[in-house]
């Protein structure tokens, strides 16, 4: 136990870093919720509540793909920490493959079928064939970002596996927000809920791309 105690010291702070990394990464990333609220709420009534539904629902192909990552990620962690960064690799690069294909042929539903979802869960009572049709159209613009929004979740998981701290991520998370703010800010204008759904997915693919753009470096750097 002496022995370990100094050793344990020198990696306490590194443990901290990489908390700290985690949690304003997760927070930056849902700020975008926040982002999208304040500038919905210039809008009409209703306008907050179209946004909310037709995100949660264009969500669900994005949360099953993410879950094919979730399951491989002890491996990715356990082979960055063994320092086979072949192996990683290659258990990320058949992760994004297969969490590609399901969110792709999920996005492809929602927009295809995004008035039969909604009015299927939500139309009765106080939610009429109007509110189906304005969440439906909000529905197929924010499916453009799906795809950006799994491969950041799958993305960010390589840059935390090596259990080092790393704030790449968060900056680019950062940058992304910036771009969703100023778009939806230009866009919400025009063309209201579906701008800030539009923003929603310009910036979330940004964030995409940069993450990509990290890791593409990293590995040269290697």
């Amino acid at each position: 136990p002496a022995a370990d105690g100094p050793a344990g010291e020198a990696e306490r702070p590194v443990r901290f870093a990489l908390i700290a990394a985690v949690l304003l990464f997760a927070l930056c990333r849902q700020s975008q919720v926040l982002v999208e609220r304040f500038l919905a709420s210039s809008l009409p009534a209703g306008a907050i509540s179209h946004l909310n539904y037709a995100q949660k629902v264009a969500q669900i192909p994005m949360t099953l793909s993410l879950m094919v990552c979730t399951v491989t990620f002890p491996v990715v962690a356990r082979a960055l920490a063994d320092g086979d960064t072949g192996r990683a690799r290659a258990r990320v690069e058949r992760d994004l493959v297969l969490a590609s294909c399901v969110v792709l042929l999920g996005m492809c539903a929602v927009i295809a079928c995004a008035p039969q979802m909604i009015g299927l869960l939500f139309q009765r009572g106080a939610f009429t064939a109007a509110d189906t049709a304005a969440t439906a159209d909000v529905m197929r613009v924010y499916a453009l970002g799906l795809l950006g929004q799994t491969l950041v979740g799958a993305f960010v998981r390589c840059y935390f596996s090596a259990g080092r701290p790393s704030w790449y991520p968060v900056g680019v998370m950062a940058a992304g927000i910036v771009v969703t703010s100023l778009a939806g800010a230009v866009t919400v204008g025009r063309w209201g809920v579906a701008g800030i759904a539009a923003a929603n997915a310009l910036g979330i693919t940004v964030t995409a791309v940069l993450l990509l753009a990290g890791l593409r470096t990293g590995r040269r750097g290697a």
